[in-house]
């Protein structure tokens, strides 16, 4: 991923110093930016700039003159041992510094935003689970009447519909039309200045509409995945079983059904998870919410190329780490998968 990443936004057109300095460069500028990131290089030679950047565990160099010149002020590491004039050292990911924010590291400006697209995505996230599963074990119990049929509806308009629409049909009716009734603003993030400027608070009424716009296709998906999981399940020997021993329609869902019927449902979760940090940015642009997503969509419009690198590898990261995780949670809830 971190290959892909590089490659894919190195080989844009354009000087990357040029994008830096903007109208006022000059040749001077420019050789002197190029030098300090390393431009100058040829690509090959950025590349493993870059890996030595972003790797934990890296080598750096006691020259001055060398762009990984260890006490530049770049770097926050621990030295293990020095060897002629290369340095190894232990430390955090060093994903640059931004282009536009005058030489502020984009692991801050990450640090700043990714949180409050954590508790936007887990919110959203959260809606779906519950509305999702509550909605579909009911599909399950009435398939083929009017309520089975009336969710299923519901359940594909909202598949169908982009969240970039969705967002401004939500932000545009709750937020204008019906503001008097619902007090929720069009636009509005997780935290706010007051009217002096002087203290920050928290304004969670700004996260439900964004919340709920997020949430919309993932709550749909597991609408439908856990329906068809529970009406496969009802079919099992087991089931049968259960009912003539005389459990109540309850107990068997409870005990038996639903557990079993969640394999899907997980898989479908994770990878909505994921990928909510990355279908945040269309939310988050238009409802005003300062989080990643946000973030990417000014760093696409002002070129910072930092930025949007090290937003996209953290997003891969996260995405993965979900992935290892649901594949542990796939031996609790099913006994039959082994983790080696």
């Amino acid at each position: 991923m971190v290959t892909v990443i590089f490659f894919l936004f190195n080989v844009l057109p354009g000087d990357p110093a040029q994008m830096m300095l903007g109208q006022n460069e000059d040749s001077e500028q420019v050789a002197i930016v190029k030098a300090k990131y390393g431009f100058d290089k040829p690509i090959s030679t950025q590349y493993f700039y870059y890996l030595n950047d972003v790797s934990p565990l890296s080598f750096h160099s006691t020259n001055a003159k060398d762009y990984t010149f260890l006490e530049g002020g770049k770097y926050s590491a621990s030295k293990l041992f020095t060897i002629g004039n290369t340095t190894t050292v232990l430390k955090f990911p060093y994903l640059r510094e931004s282009f536009t924010k005058q030489g502020k590291k984009v692991s801050q400006v990450i640090g700043e935003t990714l949180p409050n697209t954590v508790v936007l995505a887990v919110s959203a996230i959260f809606i779906a689970i519950v509305l999702g599963i509550v909605f579909g074990i009911i599909s399950a119990l009435y398939k083929d009447r009017w309520i089975d049929k009336t969710i299923q509806i519901f359940s594909t308009f909202g598949m169908s519909v982009p969240s970039f629409f969705s967002a401004i049909l939500f932000a545009w009716l709750f937020g204008f039309v019906l503001h008097e009734y619902t007090h929720l603003e069009m636009t509005g993030s997780l935290y706010e200045l007051d009217d002096f400027g002087e203290k920050v608070h928290i304004r969670w009424k700004n996260l439900i509409l964004p919340a709920i716009v997020l949430g919309i296709r993932p709550l749909a998906v597991v609408i439908q995945l856990m329906r068809n999981s529970l009406l496969e399940v009802f079919n099992q020997d087991y089931i049968r079983t259960a009912r003539a021993k005389g459990l109540s329609e309850f107990q068997i869902i409870k005990r038996h059904a639903v557990k079993n019927a969640l394999n899907p449902v997980v898989t479908a979760i994770s990878g909505w998870f994921a990928s909510m940090l990355a279908g945040a940015v269309f939310v988050e642009y238009i409802f005003g919410w300062n989080g990643l997503g946000k973030e990417i969509v000014n760093a696409l419009n002002t070129l910072d190329l930092p930025v949007i690198m090290g937003s996209v590898l953290v997003i891969a990261i996260v995405f993965i780490g979900i992935n290892i995780f649901v594949d542990i949670i796939y031996g609790w809830l099913d006994p039959k998968v082994k983790l080696e």
